[in-house]
């Protein structure tokens, strides 16, 4: 325990201020620990050696050669120093070059005549082959061919690394931490375990020093793959712990049960059904009923596929805890889409959502709309309605978070599109219940199974992965507008063809194309030509700015669309002005509607029947998902066109293809997952959970993270103090600080 402060010794002390500065600002390394923990993320092999005149570009060569020259070149007003080495094995000469404090080492060491075994990638710099910052080392006259071999077939560890410190300085820096090789264990001494003796063990799995350093000094490729084992599983496994501890914590906080009553506002809502709930609604809601009669918090994730039935069930959940007496609140995260559930709920309803009103139903209650542009005159009414107990069920984006708005008894808050929302957003909704409300968390992106039990693992989870009778399949396609353009010509003819049979279209633009959107774009596009000169289609077609709204919308009015009735809705509009439009559009009274993303969730115009998707290379594949289940949600079959200027070959297009190829939106997830890794699905809300995952790969390590929460579960409801793992705490402490640790609580 006393070799504890080692690992906590700040940067600044062991590799000087400079260093420590870049680590902590664009690493955010800032302790000996936390460098230990910045694990390699993958390993260059030297090679077999190789003559210079058979040397290979962009391949990583081993040579052995002896210095003919070493000069230092000034420059930056002196300021800077570049060491250039030129090197001889009798086949040809090579130039091997250091810069900045990476040069008094070679300075040193490489005078002409010394004989040196070099280890680098081979780059092209004036015409000439050369070597960037070459591991090397020196031979004496008496090495023999076994020290070359060794020197030869090394594991070369590559580090996340910055513009401002690249991956052979992080190198450095761990080599300045262990010490000596072979000597790692005085400065391995202090680690804490987290791992269970017995776990460890019965799992085969090697000891925390072993595992620190074979991943930053493998001698094999077993023993990258035994330090990888291992530290993934104290990730998971530490994770896990802070998890099912949280669940243990909910399983035991108060709540009050909210049972719905017979014959009550749940049943007469369930009668004027004009359509029966899909086996998957009942299941779920079964689940979540359950759940409510509870005295203990709810904690659910309703995940389900666009157009899934989702609200369907939510509501049904919060008219059974408005029967028991309590209140409701959903909290969506835009205006359109709270507005979209207001009126969708309340027509579900009908006079169910009149209670207290002239020719409302006896049992029905008030359903009230709070948002941020609302008059005075209705927040008043909408506040007062809340406070009193009036209605049963409020529908709001952030405004409902205010310290002024107060509930008479809140019983279940529903969060649509979860990770829209920030924790503490979440959290300062939950604590205006007179005792923790039940909480239901719903989620149209569809979750792998291994983010779920690592992002989601305090929340219980249940799946709607059927979709309700009488929606329709949607066909996509991608069109090639640059190679093809008679394919844009043809998506245009359809969007008429659709319109033509009575039905709607949508057109998705990335951008606005207002004065403040363009100048964004302009610089955005400057910057990204000025950084990368080298030009190519791919290149080309992510540096012209992204289609805009309003141009589109210009275009297409004015040319193949002239005849139809075409109207733009943007997330800058005044709020009036969008919920009129989107009126209007749900009425029929417009044909095609050009749009941002702000109808991705939520929006439910079963008459929209196709989907054209501006530059939908600028789009993630989650997001695109979204965006095709807006269409197909009546009778009529869906219809969903892919436009992009990538060429085919190119990364953007085969997402495009895959999107194109299923409407499955768990097996898009996991390609989401793939290509984006997880640190962006994660996202900014999770970032504490983020940041402790350095090797666990969520998308392939499924098996590891079912057996760290079986494992965590089983320590922790024999122990929830985790009184005898002493070690265990300690690294709980360390691994998930205050911040994320409070992430978790809030859930």
């Amino acid at each position: 325990m006393d070799c504890v402060p080692v690992l906590d010794e700040p940067l600044k002390k062991v590799l000087g201020g400079n260093t420590a500065k870049v680590m902590a600002e664009h690493l955010g390394l800032h302790t000996v620990g936390d460098l230990l923990h910045h694990y390699p993320r993958r390993y260059a092999e030297r090679g077999e050696l190789t003559r210079l005149s058979d040397l290979p570009l962009d391949e990583h060569v081993t040579v052995v050669a002896q210095v003919a020259d070493a000069r230092v070149h000034k420059f930056n007003s002196g300021r800077g120093q570049r060491l250039e080495v030129t090197i001889t094995d009798g086949s040809g000469r090579l130039q091997l070059v250091f810069f900045g404090k990476g040069v008094h080492k070679p300075r040193a060491e490489l005078l002409p005549g010394s004989r040196a075994m070099f280890a680098g990638k081979v780059s092209v710099f004036n015409h000439k082959r050369q070597l960037a910052h070459p591991e090397f080392k020196l031979l004496r006259p008496d090495s023999g061919s076994e020290a070359v071999e060794a020197f030869a077939n090394q594991l070369l560890p590559l580090y996340p690394a910055c513009k401002q410190m690249e991956s052979w300085q992080i190198q450095q820096a761990v080599d300045t931490v262990l010490g000596p090789a072979g000597r790692e264990d005085a400065a391995l001494a202090g680690l804490i375990d987290p791992l269970p003796e017995s776990l460890r063990e019965g799992r085969g799995l090697a000891t925390l020093p072993e595992a620190l350093r074979s991943i930053h000094r493998p001698r094999t490729k077993a023993d990258i793959a035994a330090a990888r084992d291992r530290l993934k599983w104290d990730e998971a496994f530490v994770l896990q712990v802070a998890l099912a501890r949280r669940r243990q914590a909910d399983a035991t906080a108060p709540a009050a049960p909210r049972r719905p009553v017979e014959g009550g506002l749940l049943d007469a809502f369930d009668a004027r059904l004009p359509f029966t709930l899909t086996d998957g609604q009942r299941k779920v809601s079964a689940e979540i009923f359950a759940d409510l009669a509870t005295d203990h918090p709810m904690h659910r994730l309703l995940q389900g596929e666009v157009g899934s039935g989702k609200t369907m069930v939510a509501l049904r959940a919060m008219l059974g805890v408005v029967d028991a007496g309590g209140q409701a609140a959903m909290l969506a995260p835009t205006e359109v889409l709270a507005q979209q559930h207001h009126r969708s709920i309340t027509e579900m309803m009908g006079e169910l959502a009149e209670g207290g009103m002239l020719g409302g139903a006896e049992q029905g209650t008030k359903v009230v709309l709070l948002t941020g542009s609302m008059g005075a005159a209705a927040r008043r009414q909408a506040l007062l309605d809340l406070v009193t107990g009036e209605a049963g069920i409020v529908i709001g984006t952030h405004a409902l978070i205010e310290d002024k708005v107060q509930f008479h008894d809140l019983g279940l808050v529903v969060v649509d599109e979860q990770h829209r929302f920030g924790v503490e957003q979440r959290d300062a909704l939950r604590s205006k219940g007179k005792q923790p409300p039940h909480l239901l968390v719903m989620t149209a992106t569809p979750i792998p199974r291994t983010v779920a039990m690592t992002v989601f693992g305090d929340l219980e989870t249940s799946v709607l992965d059927q979709l309700p009778s009488g929606r329709s399949p949607i066909a996509s396609h991608v069109v090639p507008a640059k190679d093809k353009p008679h394919f844009l010509a043809r998506a245009w003819e359809r969007v008429r063809e659709e319109v033509a049979g009575g039905h709607q279209a949508y057109v998705v633009c990335p951008r606005i194309g207002d004065e403040e959107d363009e100048e964004k774009a302009t610089k955005a596009a400057k910057q990204k030509s000025a950084e990368d000169k080298e030009k190519s289609a791919e290149d080309e077609a992510e540096k012209r700015p992204p289609l805009a709204v309003l141009d589109v919308a210009d275009k297409l009015a004015a040319g193949p669309l002239s005849d139809l009735r075409v109207e733009v809705l943007h997330g800058r509009m005044a709020p009036e002005a969008k919920d009129e439009v989107m009126r209007r559009f749900a009425a029929g009274g417009v044909d095609v509607l050009v749009a941002t993303t702000v109808i991705e969730v939520g929006v439910n115009v079963p008459n929209a029947t196709a989907m054209v998707i501006m530059d939908a290379d600028r789009f993630g594949v989650s997001q695109l998902h979204q965006l095709r289940g807006r269409v197909g949600r009546g009778s009529a079959p869906g219809l969903c066109l892919l436009v992009t200027e990538m060429p085919e070959a190119s990364p953007a297009r085969v997402r495009l293809g895959a999107v194109a190829a299923t409407l499955d939106g768990f097996e898009l997830s996991r390609i989401d997952l793939e290509q984006r890794r997880e640190g962006d699905v994660l996202g900014q809300a999770q970032s504490g959970v983020r940041s402790s995952l350095r090797v666990l790969a969520v998308i392939d390590d499924e098996e590891v993270i079912a057996a760290a929460r079986e494992e965590a579960t089983a320590i922790v409801t024999a122990d929830p103090e985790l009184t005898g793992y002493p070690e265990l705490r300690i690294a709980l402490d360390a691994l998930l600080d205050k911040e994320r640790e409070e992430f978790l609580d809030k859930g």
